[in-house]
């Protein structure tokens, strides 16, 4: 079984309880104020790994974050090329309302700071049947894409957030897609889900394409068809990593050679039960959760 090698950020996150989520002009007195670990890189690295994959974590921190090395750590993920520079780690602030729902703003911190030596860490670890893992909280895609591609490195790249660079990147080398229904309009310049999957799909004759819809489950397209999924029911408390739950638990079951179908299926039970949690990290459920819930067909 190979190892998924994730050049990811990590963050430190601010989560404000709020009841209602600010909009422009408005001030919110926040009901509770709590401080997580948090990045979609660290997320999915900390997911991955409690799923049962063997994970390897690539990014930089500043002096601020060295503890988020100890909490991949903790979780069983290898952190020695996690670098710690000079300045602020990359942060979030969270406003989260009373039915789960949020707002984030981030600040890239020494995310935007990855060096062309730990590129290469991450793709010099890299074995034939490992994962290269990437998000678009880090600098330098276009070239880190490029770099993957000369390598032959197999992909999966999780877009989030849009941030208008994505415009730019040649997407030919990945070989797995994952976005919402945001990022894939953002890249096929079209708002209609179906129709983004086929534009990109289109585009990339050769990637497979998830397209997460929320409670709208998902969309799965690769060069053999295109399926579809529905989301579990359950009550949100805080939807701020379920997509990180979500990828984590998907890249560790490709990993162990499941099928597309499956592996999704225990991803999206992952990630239901994520957004049941308040925090990033620390609502990432344990596999026996994700089975029991699996068990249950709710």
């Amino acid at each position: 079984m190979g190892k998924l090698v994730n050049l990811g950020s990590l963050c430190i996150d601010h989560v404000y309880s709020v009841p209602d989520i600010a909009g422009p002009g408005e001030t919110v007195a926040s009901l509770g104020h709590e401080v997580f670990p948090g990045g979609k890189g660290l997320n999915q690295s900390v997911a991955a790994a409690r799923a049962g994959a063997e994970v390897m974590h690539v990014g930089c921190i500043g002096e601020d974050g060295v503890w988020l090395k100890e909490v991949l750590a903790e979780a069983g993920v290898a952190a020695s090329a996690v670098r710690v520079a000079t300045g602020a780690s990359g942060h979030a602030v969270i406003q989260v309302n009373a039915a789960g729902e949020n707002a984030i703003v981030i600040a890239g911190g020494t995310n935007r700071e990855l060096a062309e030596a730990d590129v290469t860490t991450a793709l010099d670890a890299l074995a034939p049947d490992d994962w290269l893992l990437l998000q678009n909280e880090i600098n330098d895609l276009e070239g880190v894409l490029a770099a993957a591609s000369r390598r032959g490195a197999r992909v999966a790249f999780n877009v989030a957030p849009v941030d208008g660079r994505e415009a730019g990147y040649d997407l030919s080398g990945v070989a797995l897609l994952i976005v919402n229904e945001i990022e894939a309009a953002a890249l096929a310049g079209v708002d209609d889900p179906p129709a983004a999957l086929s534009s990109l799909c289109q585009r990339y004759p050769n990637m497979d394409v998830v397209l997460t819809l929320g409670r709208g489950g998902l969309l799965c397209a690769s060069p053999a068809g295109t399926s579809t999924m529905p989301a579990y029911s359950v009550q949100a408390v805080d939807e701020t990593a379920a997509g990180d739950a979500f990828i984590g638990y998907l890249m560790a079951a490709l990993l162990a050679g499941d099928e597309m179908a499956p592996a999704l299926r225990k991803a999206s039970a992952a990630g239901a039960l994520a957004v049941t949690r308040a925090g990033a990290a620390s609502s990432i459920p344990t596999p026996a959760e994700v089975e029991a819930l699996l068990a249950s067909g709710s």
